[in-house]
Formats: structure tokens, C-alpha cells, sequence
């Protein structure tokens, strides 16, 4: 149960109860929403500074929405957390994110005010358009809002929506929560476009005074004086050339309004949600509201782990000689890698701080390109810049990259272009769950031709890996690797080119081998530690899924007959599928034991949970190791 003090928000289980309070109760609530989500937070980390920003908008839209009977899209769902606590999870909210507990994400399988999953940015438009043009022609009339923010309109998927919200005029109400950040601070055009807007001077003078003035009129009635209102938000376009993007696509552009101000927002809703067709409201925040820390710092309190509610500061481990994590050990080596050769240029789609390319940035600016959330616009980018003789290293998170697979083909591959692709959090990534896990990865690239596809043990075997990527042209080169710490320390020694498609064998053995490919080699190892009879089992590091390594499988197939195959990434199509096709191909009878991700979706929780789940971590190895040894 939540805490006493907590006068309103401890008797609201649904937004119905919300909607029995005055509207000039909703500022209290307001701040025991905001309350309770860093006291939350604080000792239960997630993504904290985007919640807190559209607390007052959350409040607003359940207040003045039908909800769950009226639909909204939260736009990255990220923003939820309010909405989660408003729609019935309150007493469940500290399980947020754990294992078993509820998603950091909406989710529709976990509450009907989850209208739709959202893991992933730019999607809100697009779904919201679905379900308004569904609600027009099943004659149900619910009304529909799609929440955009925290950098989510640079995606091009979120304009492919803008284009088509004209043509069925549907009754949607798109919010853009501008916050002028993501995780990092926004780049490009569009951008600049929604600056030019707010800090209008000129437009936002005669906005608000034309409001007041109209206001002033008691005599007209209310309904008169709210139509004349909303005219003077419609057709500021005639006056002012700052709105004619979204409403030269017929979009009727309401704003920038203040959205802090949750008594405004309310009126404002109220007055929005009756006009027919596409409108856009654009609402000014600040990620982190009501946190100083966080709003001094809006990128490391996107999700800043345990910290002290009072002042801010982050918890550290005691444990401070840990090996590094490997988005470090990626983001040192290129740097390095860019002094030696300066051909080489970093290109990501918004995660600068994330991949820790900021490093690079930091020293060579010109050389580092944030393209915005935009995979395919990155990928494509990286591949022009190839072509004219640079070495692009694109990096995207895994589970990112699977936007721009089409590019990858067509833009990468088939022009054997030398991009490298640097995949981070490959594998399970713990708390964010089944739209953040970067498990397809190594299957759905493996069929691509040209592609060069790795993955490291170690940090040793990432730095020599990216060094051997830029050594020559050889084409388009996959180096994915996990989220989290490696295992070493002492990793920063002199640069080794590593032989493409060659493997490595780290442990003889006599009864049974394991391949295994990236960082669970080191599960593998664990588990060989555990091991009674330590001679019986070889372990080989395969490094490369393509090209593999046929001279190592033709030695271990000759000489085992039991396979025991580890990846981090679906079964299906990966490294199982990989030695079952040469197994196949070349007539050997020898028996493939698969260890990777099952056929499901893998829900959020800690990695060794996840790794225990699946039946991969050093435990789970060794029983299957036991198993199989046992009945040979």
C-alpha cells in the first residue's frame, strides 16, 4: 500500500476515481504523482526523467478522457509510468521492471488502459491512426490520442503517419510533448523547426492576448467565446509561417501550450477532443519537472539507477575495480581507432551517451554524426559516406537495427559497401524486456550475402575486432555484443588483426565439444570450472557466424558426436542452425544440442535471470553438459 501521506493519489485505483475530483484538486495530485514516482524510483531504478515530465498531461488526459473506453498511445512508453499508477497499478508499481513483475513499457496484456505496446519510438501516430479509422467505420465513435515525445518525431515513421492522418479524417488528437531532449539533446531540423515555434515572441503575444480578450467577453456564452478560441488557434497559420508544416498536411495545429499547467490542460482537452478530424497539440515540458537534479541534468536521470531521493546523487557500487562495460570498451577503442585512421566516422541514431560514441565526440566532433531516431536514415548515411571512401561505424543497438534491415540489404550488402555495424546490448538486456532483448540479430542477418558477422568473448576480442574491421576493405562487417560488464580488466593491450572466419579452441576435451559464440563463451567456461571429470569436454570460441569456421567443425564433428551449441540470440537461424546446416551438408552423424533463446518472447528481468530462464547460464550449461555426457 502506498504511504499514507499520499491524501489523493491512495484513493485513486482507476481514472474513474481520478474523475470524481474537482479540477482544482488535480495540482495536489499532481505533485503525489510526481512524489511517489522518485521516491519509487529512487530505490527501484528505471526511466525516470520522461515520466516526470508529463505528469501534469497524464493527470489531464485521464481526467478528461473516457478512459479505457477512449485509446491512448504513449510515444516512447517510456513516458508511462503516471499513467501506470493512475490505471490500477499503484501497489504492484515496485515491481516494475523485475522479474515477474510489471513492464517498464505499456503493455496490453497487463491492463486495458495499454491501448497498444509500445517499446520502441515513433509508433504512436501510426497506431492511433488505425485505431481511429477502425472506430470510424465500426461507428463507435471512442476517441483516440497519440502521446509523441521525448524525441520520437524524428523518426520517419512518425511523418509517414502525419502524411496519411489527412486522408480518412479521422478523429485523432496527436500531442507532441516537446521536451527538446531523448536521451540526449535533439538534433536536427525538425528540432530547430519546433524552437523557431516556441520561442516565437510575435506569434505567442497575440495568441495569448487574443485568448484573453475573447475571454473577457461573459456576454458571448461560453460556448460562443470557446469557438472563437479555437478559431484563433486554427487559422494563426493565415497570420504566422511557424505551423504550416503540420497543417499543410491538413493537421490543425493547437499551441505551444504550457504543459505544467494542468487546470489549462484540462480546458484545453476538453475544448480539443470535440473537433472533428487530425488536430496536433503541441505542449511544452521539462524531463525531469520537479527534480532539480534531474532537470539539471536531463541525460543522466533518463535512467539513472538507484539515487537518493533528496539530493540526487546516484548510488555507486562498492565494487569499483569491475571490468569495464563493453559500451566503454567500444567507445575508448574508437577513438583510438579514429586517430590512427582518419577515414574513420562515427554515425548513431540518438544514442551518443548510450554507445558511448559522446567519447569520440567529445575529441573529434566533425567525425561524429547523430542522425536523430532514425535507423534506417543511419544505416543508409553511413552507407553514402562509404561509398565515398570513408569507414563508417554505425552503431545501433540490436534490437534498433532490426528497422533498418531493408537498408542493411539493399544499401549495404549488395553494394558490398564497408560499413561497419556495431550492434551493443546483443542478447537478453535485463529489465527492459522483450522490445529491448537484441536476440534476432545473428538470425536475421546470417541469410544476407557479403555480410561479415562476429561476436567477441571478450573485451579484447571487441577491440581486436573492430581494429581487423578498418585494417582493409573487406566489405559490410557485423560486430554485435552485449549490454553490461566483460570480464577483464587489464583490456586495453596493442591492437591484433583477428583472421576472418576463423575460430578459436580454448579447452581440449575428449567426450563431447561446445561451441559457443560471443560473450556466453564465458558461461561456458564457468561451467567447465564446475566440471568433475575436466578433460572430457572441449570448448571452442567460434567468433565468426559468417563466414563460420568450416575447418574447426570438420575437426569437431570428426572427432565428437555430441554438440552442445551456445548463443545469446534465437536458436532459430543462429549458431545451432548454422552447425546443423553444415552437419547436414557434409553427411556427419553427430548430435546438435541447442542453448540460446527459445521460441517466445523473453519477458524483463535481471540478465542471470534471464540467462537461468533460458537455461544458458553456468549452471544451466553444466546440467546440460551432465545430461549429455550421462548418456553417452
Amino acid at each position: 500500500m502506498v504511504s499514507e501521506r499520499y491524501t489523493y493519489l491512495n484513493k485513486i485505483d482507476s481514472p474513474a476515481d481520478l474523475r470524481k475530483l474537482s479540477v482544482g484538486q488535480l495540482t495536489a495530485v499532481c505533485d503525489e504523482l510526481r512524489a511517489f514516482l522518485i521516491e519509487e524510483l529512487s530505490v527501484n531504478p528505471g526511466h525516470f526523467g520522461a515520466s516526470l515530465g508529463v505528469i501534469e498531461l497524464t493527470v489531464a488526459l485521464h481526467y478528461a478522457y473516457n478512459t479505457p473506453r477512449d485509446l491512448l498511445v504513449w510515444d516512447v512508453g517510456h513516458q508511462a509510468y503516471g499513467h501506470k499508477v493512475l490505471t490500477g497499478r499503484r501497489d504492484s508499481f515496485h515491481t516494475n521492471r523485475k522479474y515477474k513483475g510489471i513492464s517498464g513499457f505499456p503493455s496490453p496484456k497487463e491492463s486495458e488502459y495499454d491501448s497498444f505496446g509500445v517499446g520502441h519510438s515513433s509508433t504512436s501516430i501510426s497506431a492511433a491512426l488505425g485505431m481511429a479509422v477502425a472506430s470510424k467505420l465500426k461507428g463507435d465513435n471512442r476517441k483516440v490520442v497519440a502521446v509523441i515525445g521525448d524525441g520520437a518525431l524524428t523518426g520517419g515513421m512518425a511523418f509517414e503517419a502525419l502524411n496519411n492522418a489527412c486522408v480518412n479524417n479521422p478523429n485523432i488528437l496527436v500531442i507532441l510533448n516537446d521536451n527538446h531532449i531523448s536521451i540526449d539533446p535533439n538534433v536536427g531540423g525538425i528540432n530547430k523547426y519546433l524552437v523557431k515555434i516556441t520561442s516565437s515572441r510575435t506569434y505567442n503575444q497575440f495568441r495569448n492576448n487574443l485568448w484573453d480578450f475573447l475571454g473577457h467577453f461573459k456576454w458571448l456564452g461560453i460556448k460562443t467565446r470557446r469557438a472563437f478560441q479555437k478559431i484563433s488557434y486554427s487559422t494563426k497559420s493565415f497570420f504566422f509561417k511557424e505551423s504550416n508544416l503540420f497543417e499543410a498536411l491538413n493537421i490543425r495545429y493547437f499551441g505551444p501550450v504550457d504543459g505544467h499547467d494542468v487546470e489549462a490542460l484540462v480546458r484545453l482537452i476538453n475544448q480539443l477532443k470535440d473537433i472533428p478530424g487530425p488536430k496536433l497539440l503541441h505542449v511544452i515540458t521539462k524531463k525531469g519537472k520537479g527534480f532539480t537534479p534531474a532537470e539539471d541534468n536531463q541525460t543522466l536521470f533518463h535512467a539513472p539507477g538507484k539515487f537518493d531521493k533528496y539530493t540526487g546523487k546516484q548510488v555507486i557500487s562498492e565494487n569499483g575495480d569491475e571490468p569495464p562495460l563493453y559500451q566503454e570498451v567500444f567507445g575508448e577503442t574508437l577513438l583510438e581507432l579514429a586517430k590512427i585512421n582518419h577515414s574513420i566516422v562515427g554515425v548513431t541514431p540518438a544514442m551518443l551517451s548510450g554507445c558511448s560514441m559522446n567519447i569520440m565526440q567529445k575529441e573529434i566532433p566533425h567525425r561524429v554524426f547523430d542522425v536523430g531516431i532514425a535507423e534506417q536514415h543511419a544505416v543508409t548515411f553511413a552507407a553514402g559516406m562509404a561509398s565515398a571512401g570513408m569507414v563508417p561505424y554505425c552503431n545501433i543497438y540490436s534490437s534498433f537495427s532490426q528497422r533498418a534491415y531493408d537498408q542493411i540489404i539493399h544499401d549495404v550488402a549488395i553494394q558490398k559497401l564497408n560499413v561497419v555495424m556495431c550492434l551493443d546490448r546483443g542478447g537478453l538486456v535485463g529489465a527492459d524486456g522483450a522490445t529491448h532483448h537484441g536476440v534476432f540479430d545473428m538470425a536475421f542477418l546470417r541469410c544476407i550475402p557479403n555480410l561479415i558477422i562476429a561476436s567477441p568473448m571478450n573485451e579484447e576480442e571487441l577491440r581486436n575486432l573492430m581494429y581487423t574491421a578498418q585494417n582493409k576493405p573487406r566489405g559490410p562487417f557485423v560486430i554485435r555484443y552485449p549490454r553490461g560488464r566483460g570480464v577483464m580488466k587489464n583490456w586495453r593491450n596493442s591492437f591484433n588483426e583477428i583472421e576472418i572466419g576463423k575460430g578459436r579452441k580454448l579447452v581440449d576435451g575428449a567426450r563431447l565439444a561446445v561451441l559457443s559464440i560471443g560473450h556466453p563463451g564465458n558461461f561456458v567456461s564457468y561451467a567447465l570450472n564446475g566440471l568433475d571429470d575436466k578433460c572430457s569436454v572441449a570448448h571452442y570460441d567460434m567468433r565468426f557466424l559468417k563466414p563460420i569456421d568450416e575447418e574447426l567443425l570438420h575437426e569437431v564433428c570428426s572427432s565428437f558426436k555430441t554438440i552442445i551449441t551456445v548463443e545469446d540470440g534465437v536458436i532459430t537461424g543462429g549458431l545451432a542452425s548454422a552447425v546443423t546446416e553444415f552437419v547436414n551438408q557434409n553427411n556427419y552423424q553427430v548430435k546438435i544440442v541447442p542453448l540460446g533463446i527459445p521460441d517466445y518472447f523473453v519477458e524483463h528481468g535481471k540478465p542471470e535471470e534471464l540467462y537461468r530462464e533460458c537455461g544458458f547460464d553456468s549452471e544451466g550449461i553444466l546440467k546440460t553438459i551432465s545430461k549429455c555426457l550421462n548418456e553417452e
